[in-house]
């Protein structure tokens, strides 16, 4: 089994990949989705992220928020197995409860609990930081709130700027309230500019652990996207998957990574996947699976060290 990784200053003990729940209740119906979650905890995986938006951006498909947390919900309800795993969601896109004014901050914790079917949460991010007009002084407090409750074990962020990413350590330094642990930044080796500089450095200086989001680029680093081929995808969110097909850097990171994952005698997401893990400052990269059979790829990644020769030559690829 694959040794766990201490979150940050948080205690909390997770995989050194973290299931994302983006797809349950989207692309993966509730049958499918408790398959995949059984799957990734048999392979020794305890570590689950989601939000209380997924999935809304996709209205025309029928999409409503909050599926993914009820279908979590209805898995460790059923499996009985709360105490084996961290759950992490995320505030602040959710149409009823848009931003992070406090008020809205405690009044969409307690749905996700009630969607999770639990009594805390173990990682709350606040998901996107848009309404800067926000004092990160009121944000911390209503969260140090939750965790004084006993409703939130740890506080995490995701989609910061760096100023206010700093500001809000140095609140909850001075006040000595409850201080983000993580932050969970979009990261891969398609993507590395928004995280690669400030926003890294912080995390190395302040002891966060960095969770990235679309480690594979919304399938993209799979290898399924290619030049010339139809890249359409209801997976295809702005500037990501096919959207990179067509780009030099992109066909350079596909040819660097086909070629260690054919040495290797692996798949390209597991390369990929293992790249992200071992940058500086990364604790758990976050990759979805719609399927069981998508996610043997993905736990192969756990077990990949890259030599430094190969990890060169995917970083160079990628600049």
């Amino acid at each position: 089994m694959t040794e766990l990784r201490t979150l940050g200053s948080s205690g909390l003990r997770v995989s050194p990949l973290c299931l994302g729940g983006n797809v349950f209740g989207w692309t993966a119906d509730k049958t499918q989705s408790f398959a995949v979650l059984d799957a990734y905890l048999a392979a020794g995986g305890n570590f689950i992220d989601t939000a209380d938006s997924y999935m809304h951006y996709f209205p025309e498909q029928g999409n409503e928020p909050g599926q993914s947390e009820s279908i979590i919900g209805d898995w460790l309800a059923t499996r009985r197995n709360r105490d084996d795993v961290v759950i992490a969601t995320k505030v602040g896109d959710h149409p009823k409860f848009m931003g992070l004014a406090p008020a809205n901050i405690k009044a969409a914790a307690e749905e996700s609990l009630r969607r999770l079917r639990t009594d805390h949460i173990d990682l709350y991010y606040t998901h996107f930081d848009r309404d800067e007009s926000i004092p990160v002084d009121e944000i911390i407090t209503a969260l140090d709130d939750l965790v004084k409750a006993g409703k939130v074990r740890a506080i995490a962020t995701s989609n910061i700027s760096p100023e206010r990413l700093s500001a809000s350590l140095e609140f909850s330094d001075r006040e000595r309230l409850a201080r983000y642990v993580a932050l969970q930044p979009q990261y891969n080796l398609v993507a590395r500019d928004s995280y690669e500089g400030a926003r890294r450095e912080i995390v190395q200086r302040e002891g966060l652990a960095c969770v990235p989001y679309f480690a594979l680029a919304s399938g993209f680093l799979t290898g399924k996207y290619r030049p010339g081929k139809n890249t359409e995808n209801v997976r295809n969110l702005p500037g990501l998957a096919g959207g990179h097909a067509d780009t030099e850097r992109g066909v350079k990171v596909l040819d660097a990574l086909e070629q260690i994952a054919t040495a290797r005698g692996v798949e390209m997401s597991t390369v990929a996947v293992a790249w992200l893990a071992q940058q500086p400052t990364v604790t758990a990269p976050i990759a979805s699976a719609r399927t069981v059979e998508q996610l043997p790829a993905l736990i192969a990644a756990q077990d990949l060290q890259l030599s430094d020769t190969e990890l060169e030559s995917l970083t160079t690829a990628s600049s």
